[in-house]
């Protein structure tokens, strides 16, 4: 059992750690938030005296815990030479973007110092060598919540990868940006609109009259038979190649109607093939 891989999230105050802990949650880990790396041996002999194994374990460490800085080191090391295996995932993110995060959420930096910029520089100075230990630095500094967990589970997922590829289809609206990590990304937007009737403007695709609307049109069905058949065509060879996670990035204009619509029906046909499918509606509550 010690041979299963661990992950380690870690990293500077406001870099997206909380965000990344819950995209884990949803694949199916085991998470701890903030242990302290001195009960990190006693944690996993616990863990493997109640049978509960190291797989889908995840781990949230940082300069929270007064002794991480001091001790991370030390304890890693003996436990590598004990057989355990570590992924350190070490998130960070500009000056400039953990201030604004930190202006929205008035939440308190664990350092102290005259000044929450001084105290985020003096962070990042003093974790630059667990940063050189990573296996994979992530800058969220451009990434959205839905982003974010995204492009963590896709990460992590590539290191426990069971040889059968996960799909995660997306919706998304063109004005709020196209997906940074997506594979495949078709634009909806030929598409006859919803937005422009009435009755159907306040509404959003995972509604019966927005989905009856867009699908009704010659255009609609054609796009999906072939759109569906190129996917049939594609995926196993993505499998076949090796890839663990495929991100099938749908777009309209505001990521509120066609996409969603389209998503949908996306998903209808893979689940049927697919064991691990999942979507997220990225823009659906944005105007």
């Amino acid at each position: 059992m010690k041979q299963q891989k661990i992950i380690i999230v870690t990293g500077l105050s406001g870099s997206g750690k909380s965000t990344a802990i819950k995209a884990l949650e949803d694949v199916g880990f085991f998470c701890v938030d903030n242990l302290p790396v001195v009960l990190l041996p006693n944690f996993l002999e616990l863990r493997m005296a109640q049978s509960a194994g190291l797989e889908k374990l995840a781990l949230v460490m940082d300069i929270r815990e007064e002794g991480f800085l001091s001790g991370y080191g030390k304890v890693l090391d003996n436990l590598v030479k004990e057989g355990y295996q570590f992924k350190i995932f070490f998130l960070e993110a500009t000056d400039e973007e953990i201030l604004r995060r930190y202006s929205q959420t008035r939440r308190h930096h664990p350092l102290a110092g005259e000044s929450l910029l001084e105290r985020i520089r003096a962070e990042r100075e003093q974790l630059q060598g667990l940063k050189g230990l990573a296996d994979k630095v992530i800058d969220t500094s451009r990434y959205n919540v839905h982003e974010l967990k995204h492009m963590v589970s896709r990460y992590v997922l590539k290191e426990i990868h069971t040889g059968e590829i996960e799909v995660h289809i997306l919706s998304f609206g063109f004005k709020f940006g196209i997906p940074h990590d997506a594979d495949l990304v078709i634009d909806v937007r030929f598409l006859p609109n919803p937005y422009f009737v009435p009755e159907l403007r306040e509404l959003d695709g995972t509604s019966p009259q927005v989905e009856a609307f867009v699908k009704k049109w010659a255009e609609t069905g054609l796009f999906l038979e072939k759109y569906l058949d190129l996917l049939d065509f594609l995926i196993p060879f993505y499998e076949k190649e090796g890839k663990s996670y495929l991100t099938i990035a749908v777009g309209c204009t505001g990521g509120r109607h066609r996409s969603i619509v389209v998503a949908n029906e996306i998903l209808r046909f893979l689940e049927k093939k697919i064991n691990r499918i999942n979507l997220t509606h990225r823009d659906i509550e944005l105007t």
